[in-house]
């Protein structure tokens, strides 16, 4: 089992490095290799899963990564509950998107160098969620940041693709130092960052003030890597890299990496009330907030990127409201629906060379009829309708909001919810169904159905998107999903707990749900309301909406360029020019002087030289008499 353990994270990274090394050569197999790599990593973790839904927690050390005196950290592998669950997610998914990548960069020059960072892309996912410290854990997180770099600004080429990339890796050094912060927090008060030396002891050690400084500085971490506000500002625009990359960074690796490090140190954030608060209040925000620009937005792919990022918010109200489980249950049948959706949009865009706007779309039902069913499934699931998968995760966090004493996150969440079903089946109505809007342009395009390469994936995506959620129901008195979680991330306990009803909870998220199809049917199929009436109506608000809220400019006006006047004008021109190089100019200009003093007295006359010998023997003597009377 060690081995096999071990295995699971190797596979990836031979894939990486075959492709790496040898892509000259193994271009035209880049595909094959990586996507194999992923499929064998999958294969590994089929058995320790297993054992883990048996019971069985699996926590190996291989070698001591940092002998340091006193202080040493283990390279140690750990699959309990919580891991099993993201490594079911990770493996599998990444493995889907794999195989599609497969059709979809068919053809492209850099195959074999997509293949490459894909497969370092997972290996380092594998590594955060596997590795049994917080220091093991962060070279994870320092991975995938690093491959989301390469992989958002891909076709560097492209100004738009490397600026997106930059952009990505900038943000996130904000949450990294937060990260880091927090890991040295807990290494001062602990002597260690092993999970096994951390967690069990966390009432003993820690304070709530402490646990409350750890708790917020790692969530800080957590807004970065998983986008939530304010530092949500580089998710979008990672939609630069190839739809794939896309899925890949939204459905199972990147972004899922905040949400899963506040469940894992829910022993430190159930000390911190303040902390949970705020992980709660920022995530319910976040979903609000991104939810309101997905209304107006007009590019598939950057529609589906604020959906994640609402989504993502539920994930944080779930863990911050301590129903840990509910958290990570919405991130697995989200790693489904949101794959699936990615993968849908990525078949349009190949059909359609690239075109990215609804406006263009239309009737797409009937030459691309797969891709139009598979999107209809995810689009019920991301909106919360029984029996999809995505209705029982968002529930139970909504649910356990409000027994957990927090209504005004419900109230919000349920709104959100509203929105959601409205612009995901805005897309839907707009892209799939109706009339062609511009003549000719399918039939010029030649669009048609995506290759099997790609449909099969998301099929099985497709499949998981509906049943995915059946876990979160009852089963002899408790839900299967829970109960296996809660072993490492229990529910957080309250005095006061309220209780509701749960058929009407359920009920109610349904209705909201299908009132947001319903609306979009009116305004998208029926017309009853146009959306161009409702527009100019709520004017100001639309603007606002479609240039979402101004952040972009914001940032560049309030914080761009003042740093960067900061850095041209005083770093530069006064700091580097005037002080530092003009320190270095003056020594060299004193410099200069005395090597001319002393240049004047070098004549080639003899006499010269006598005559300042003679001084010189003169002043020598006249000091020797000095000292002797």
């Amino acid at each position: 089992m060690k081995t096999l353990v071990l295995l699971i994270i190797i596979w990836p990274l031979i894939g990486f490095l075959i492709n790496g090394l040898f892509g000259k050569w193994t271009k035209n197999y880049a595909g094959i290799i990586a996507a194999s790599a992923l499929g064998l990593s999958f294969l590994s973790a089929v058995y320790p899963i297993w054992q883990v839904i048996l019971g069985n927690i699996y926590d190996y050390v291989y070698f001591t990564w940092m002998p340091l005196g006193k202080f040493s950290v283990p390279f140690g592998l750990r699959i309990d509950s919580l891991s099993a669950v993201m490594l079911f997610v990770v493996t599998f998914v990444s493995w889907m998107i794999h195989i599609y990548s497969n059709g979809y960069m068919k053809g492209d020059p850099g195959y074999a160098r997509y293949f490459t960072y894909l497969n370092l892309f997972v290996f380092s996912m594998l590594l955060l969620i596997l590795g049994d410290s917080y220091l093991l854990m962060f070279v994870g997180w320092e991975g995938v940041g690093l491959c989301s770099y390469l992989l958002i600004g891909f076709w560097y080429d492209k100004k738009t693709a490397s600026d997106a990339g930059e952009k990505a890796f900038v943000v996130n050094r904000i949450g990294d130092a937060g990260f880091i912060i927090g890991v040295l927090f807990i290494l001062f008060n602990f002597h260690s960052v092993t999970y096994a030396d951390v967690f069990p002891f966390v009432h003993q050690v820690l304070t709530p003030e402490t646990a409350t400084i750890i708790g917020l500085a790692l969530f800080l971490g957590a807004m970065g890597k998983s986008a939530q506000f304010p530092l949500y500002i580089w998710l979008t625009d990672a939609m630069e890299g190839p739809t794939p990359v896309s899925s890949l960074i939204h459905a199972a690796t990147m972004v899922t990496a905040g949400v899963y490090m506040v469940a894992r140190s829910n022993a430190i954030y159930d000390m911190s009330p303040i902390a949970m608060e705020v992980v709660a209040s920022v995530g319910a925000f976040t979903a609000f907030y991104a939810a309101t620009m997905a209304l107006t937005h007009k590019d598939i792919k950057r529609i589906l990127a604020y959906s994640t990022l609402s989504q993502l918010g539920y994930m944080f109200i779930g863990v911050g409201v301590g129903v840990y489980w509910a958290g990570i249950f919405h991130l697995m049948t989200h790693a489904f629906f949101k794959g699936l959706l990615f993968l849908g949009a990525g078949a349009v865009m190949h059909s359609m060379r690239g075109l990215l706007s609804i406006d263009l779309m239309g009737g797409l039902k009937k030459k691309m009829p797969q891709t139009a069913i598979l999107m209809v499934i995810a689009s019920l699931a991301i909106a919360g309708i029984p029996p999809f998968a995505g209705f029982f995760s968002k529930d139970a966090i909504l649910a356990g909001a409000l027994e957990m004493g927090h209504p005004i996150i419900w109230i919000v969440g349920e709104v959100t919810a509203f929105m959601t079903a409205f612009y995901m089946f805005r897309f839907v109505f707009t892209v799939f169904y109706g009339e062609e809007k511009v003549p000719n342009l399918y039939h010029e395009l030649h669009v048609h159905e995506a290759p099997k390469v790609m449909t099969i994936p998301m099929w099985v995506l497709g499949v998981l998107s509906i049943i995915g959620g059946w876990v979160g129901l009852h089963v002899s008195g408790e839900i299967p999903i829970e109960a296996f979680i809660a072993r490492t991330a229990p529910t957080l306990e309250v005095a006061n707990e309220a209780h509701y009803s749960e058929a009407f909870l359920m009920g109610f998220s349904a209705c909201v749900g299908l009132l947001g199809i319903f609306t979009a049917w009116v305004i998208y199929i029926k017309k009853w309301i146009t959306a161009e009436s409702i527009a100019n109506t709520f004017k100001p608000i639309y603007t606002l909406l479609a240039n979402t809220y101004y952040v972009d400019e914001f940032v560049y006006f309030f914080i761009v360029k003042p740093f960067w006047w900061v850095s041209e004008f005083f770093l530069w021109k006064i700091v580097d020019v005037k002080i530092i190089d003009g320190g270095v100019d003056l020594f060299g200009w004193i410099s200069k002087r005395i090597g001319w003093l002393f240049r004047t007295l070098q004549t080639g006359f003899v006499s010269h030289y006598a005559y300042w010998i003679s001084i010189g023997v003169m002043l020598l003597t006249g000091w020797y008499l000095v000292r002797i009377i």
